[in-house]
């Protein structure tokens, strides 16, 4: 996406970086320059006012629900694992999951494929 004017900063570099931005997950300095193109490029301004309107949407539809307690510490010990170097599909910890009958979603082993004949 372009309007085709010449920016310092390119719409696709602008796009990229468009959900660090509604998160506010970026540097001041990076925001400004993002919040310069939107001032500068209708196209990118379009853009990001839709994903604006869509996070809004979810979260007002989304926020009431309740997330199972043990999914932050599931989901960081997958963090930690990934970061160590385990590969995906490999069981994370004995203890995880315990109680649950089906060893958790995220400590799932890998599949085996089927012999070719």
């Amino acid at each position: 996406m372009s309007c085709g004017g010449p920016h310092d900063t390119d719409c696709g570099e602008v796009l990229d970086h468009l959900y660090e931005f509604l998160d506010n997950e970026m540097a001041e300095g990076d925001c400004a320059k993002l919040r310069q193109h939107f001032d500068e490029c209708s196209p990118c301004l379009e853009k990001y006012g839709l994903e604006q309107a869509i996070k809004a949407l979810i979260k007002r539809s989304c926020g009431c629900d309740d997330t199972p307690s043990d999914l932050r510490s599931k989901v960081l010990a997958r963090i930690d694992n990934i970061r160590a170097g385990q590969r995906v599909g490999e069981p994370l910890l004995a203890a995880e999951g315990a109680g649950h009958g089906d060893g958790g979603l995220l400590a799932a082993g890998p599949v085996a494929a089927a012999p070719v004949d």
